[in-house]
């Protein structure tokens, strides 16, 4: 299966800024720009830039442009974390809206997160969290295709640990997480309720079975002023 052409974009723009086209902290062109390079629509293009901004590599600034992401002190969280979980531990009750639900050609970003080969598919999960009907976070998963055959998108949405650990064996191992701050965009306001440009915090976290192999990688904003991290010692 060919892949959306707005992935096709974001991989080249993933490699040109690994190959140092553009460095830490270069402003990228605009779009109009980077259409007329792609000869795509600007509407495509904001695609492939937004997935870009989702995983931490590019940053967006208010009336100055897209910029390559600085680099950024890296702090481990310990622990598989569970928003459900979460919740009820403040007494609140979680939910999810589920925003998009595909499965499609996994991104240069999701292979080499999940360590699958070029032309391998993922489901890709967007889903809105909330603590007592309040949006918290803003949630993108990817976990391969293959693992996730025979099972609905119900069982999925609605606790996606539970279900491959009872449906598929699935034993769940360790994780890595790195947290950085940023500004909301337009799409992640409108979601989360907020003003855009209000701090998110942004965790991207790959998950492990007890095999070492990575089943999960997700992109979250949380909220900055409704939900906090703490490390335990």
């Amino acid at each position: 299966m060919t892949a959306p052409i707005y992935i096709t974009i974001h991989d080249e723009m993933r490699e040109a800024i690994e190959a140092g086209r553009w460095g830490a902290g270069d402003k990228i062109p605009s779009e109009r720009e980077l259409a007329e390079q792609f000869n795509v629509s600007r509407m495509t293009l904001r695609q492939a830039v937004l997935m870009l901004v989702d995983e931490g590599i590019l940053e967006r600034r208010v009336g100055a442009g897209t910029f390559v992401t600085a680099t950024r002190v890296q702090e481990r969280l310990d622990g598989v974390g569970s928003f459900t979980a979460a919740m009820h531990a403040t007494g609140r009750t979680a939910s999810s809206k589920v925003i998009a639900y595909h499965i499609g050609q996994a991104s240069k970003s999701e292979v080499d997160q999940l360590q699958l080969t070029p032309d391998a598919q993922v489901l890709r999960m967007e889903r809105v969290r909330y603590g007592d009907d309040e949006p918290i976070a803003f949630e993108i998963a990817s976990i391969p295709a293959t693992l996730v055959e025979g099972l609905s998108r119900e069982e999925l949405t609605d606790s996606l640990y539970n279900t491959l650990t009872t449906k598929k064996g699935l034993t769940i191992g360790r994780a890595e997480q790195v947290l950085t701050a940023a500004a909301a965009t337009e799409r992640v306001a409108d979601l989360l309720a907020i003003q855009r440009t209000d701090p998110v915090l942004v965790m991207r976290q790959v998950t492990f079975d007890s095999q070492a192999v990575p089943f999960e990688y997700v992109r979250t904003q949380y909220v900055g002023s409704r939900f906090e991290f703490y490390l335990a010692h």
